[in-house]
């Protein structure tokens, strides 16, 4: 599948409306994480590339009609969606060799939802958003005066994108962006670039957006990347991706005072209370090991009721130790590579730190090794589970970004909401109790931006999504993810007098 992929890819930027090679002519390596082989390469935009593309970006948002004509934006939307739905299967294909994400998660966020709503949802927007309302009232004097509060689009938005759901988390962005008026400049995770170079190759040939709305410009140069949260042209950085760097990315952005939405790492807490069907603990904890724990709003701490501990470490234990690991293209694979091997030694490292802390580590913590001679340069990790640790293990606070569960008791609902809280972060969550007044009770007291209680599914395009404190700025998808694309300016108009 990685050689079938990589025929097919497109491996150039688009700047300004232009399919291109870099202006150096430099290229980059894209590795499959499964076999740790190369499986082509992508042009790789230099600081020349990255000045043009905003330049072109700019110049759109300034001059093209781009914002201000709502029926183009419309139509150009609807003909991306149509050719991005032609090529599911070449997306498909194309995700399962670049981001190794097992096939199993294509029909769900990683393909499969997002190309449902994520364009549709924001395109649905554009005729049906209050963009004016007026107010009554204000004038001096007794004069006759009206209000009018205006919403405009920001601007030029640079959207950085990671590696995990990359898809899902480009459309997202570009989606609302776009249905905004904005015009964009999109830089993919270098370990990922070709969805987005695809996409950029269907923007040029197979819609009529004008040149520089859109421009993909993938680089494995940070200092290249920076310019987006620097250069003056750019109003708005839309990012996604490690707390570590939203942080430095709101720094180098205050200087031009740049708008920020910011959805970022995550610790999150299933909660079992007391009650609970055991036989239902263990297909929620498992849902950690799919994508091999990368996924952001996994819920990787388990808060179990006291009574419940033992039998669930065992019970996890168990299970974890037979999840099926390997080959993402196999449709029972659940946990398939992570990204890179630099991710693979962080995960490692951080469960060796643990064992040397005092946790047990009573499955896995090690390299997965038991797979077909392809496979053996991959970056597989066998599923973990720590437990004998406390909230304040660093295991129990740190974002691990790999198949790792760690399982913590509580020993009433109040302990369960302190334990949950007590993290740095606050993006997502979930609550299984044995009725939904009491799982709903304890969601509403937790301080994340999502919560499922007893299986239920916060995910939508409609649905906005975000966190609170390290997890992020501002929320993506539904009516608050749209409004982030847009400024709003208030008129107050005199009006004559009649006579």
């Amino acid at each position: 599948m990685g050689r079938r992929a990589a025929a097919r890819a497109e491996t150039r930027l688009l700047i300004d409306g232009e399919l291109t090679a870099a202006e150096s002519g430099q290229e980059f390596d894209n590795l499959s994480p499964a076999t740790g082989r190369l499986l082509g390469s992508t042009a790789a935009a230099g600081s020349a590339d990255m000045e043009r593309a905003i330049g072109a970006a700019r110049r759109a948002f300034d001059v093209s009609a781009w914002s201000g004509d709502r029926a183009l934006r419309i139509r150009c939307l609807d003909q991306l969606q149509e050719a991005l739905e032609s090529e599911r299967d070449l997306l498909r294909e194309e995700l399962i060799a670049e981001v190794g994400c097992p096939e199993m998660t294509i029909a769900t966020a990683q393909l499969d939802w997002p190309l449902a709503g994520a364009l549709r949802y924001p395109t649905g927007l554009i005729d049906t958003f209050e963009w004016e309302r007026m107010l009554d009232g204000g004038g001096l004097f007794g004069e006759r005066n009206v209000r009018t509060v205006v919403k405009e689009p920001v601007g030029v938005v640079a959207a950085i994108t990671p590696s995990n759901f990359p898809i899902e988390v480009i459309l997202n962005k570009l989606g609302p962006a776009l249905a905004a008026g904005n015009t964009v400049v999109l830089k993919p995770d270098p370990n990922t670039p070709w969805n987005a170079t695809r996409l950029g190759r269907l923007v040029a040939e197979r819609t009529d957006i004008p040149a520089g709305v859109v421009n993909v410009v993938p680089t494995p140069d940070n200092a290249v990347a920076e310019l987006l949260a620097t250069d003056p042209r750019v109003d708005m950085v839309s990012f996604t991706g490690s707390t570590a760097v939203g942080k430095l990315l709101m720094r180098q952005g205050a200087e031009t005072m740049k708008r920020t939405f910011l959805e970022l790492g995550g610790k999150s807490a299933l909660i079992v209370t007391d009650g609970v069907d055991q036989a239902k603990i263990l297909p929620a904890a498992a849902a950690v090991c799919v994508h091999a724990g990368q996924a952001c709003a996994a819920t990787t701490r388990l808060l179990v009721h006291r009574s419940l501990y033992d039998v669930t470490v065992a019970g996890v234990t168990d299970m974890f130790a037979m999840l099926p690991v390997g080959d993402p293209a196999l449709p029972a694979t659940l946990v398939g590579p992570l990204i890179s091997a630099a991710q693979k030694d962080r995960v490692l490292t951080v469960v060796e730190e643990a064992r040397r802390d005092g946790a047990e580590i009573t499955c896995g913590g090690t390299p997965f090794d038991e797979l077909p001679d392809v496979l053996r340069g991959g970056h597989f990790v066998a599923p973990t589970v720590v437990a004998g640790v406390d909230s304040a293990a660093a295991i129990a606070q740190r974002e691990i970004f790999g198949p790792v569960l760690v399982v913590l008791p509580f020993d009433d609902d109040d302990d369960a909401v302190r334990i949950a809280n007590d993290s740095a972060f606050g993006l997502a969550g979930a609550v299984m109790a044995p009725n939904t007044e009491r799982g709903m009770a304890i969601a509403r007291r937790i301080r994340t931006g999502a919560v499922g209680v007893n299986g239920g599914m916060y995910y939508g395009a409609d649905a906005p999504f975000g966190g609170y404190k390290n997890s992020g700025v501002g929320r993506q998808c539904g009516i608050e993810g749209f409004a982030q694309y847009l400024e709003t300016k208030t008129i107050g108009c005199r009006l004559p007098r009649h006579r």
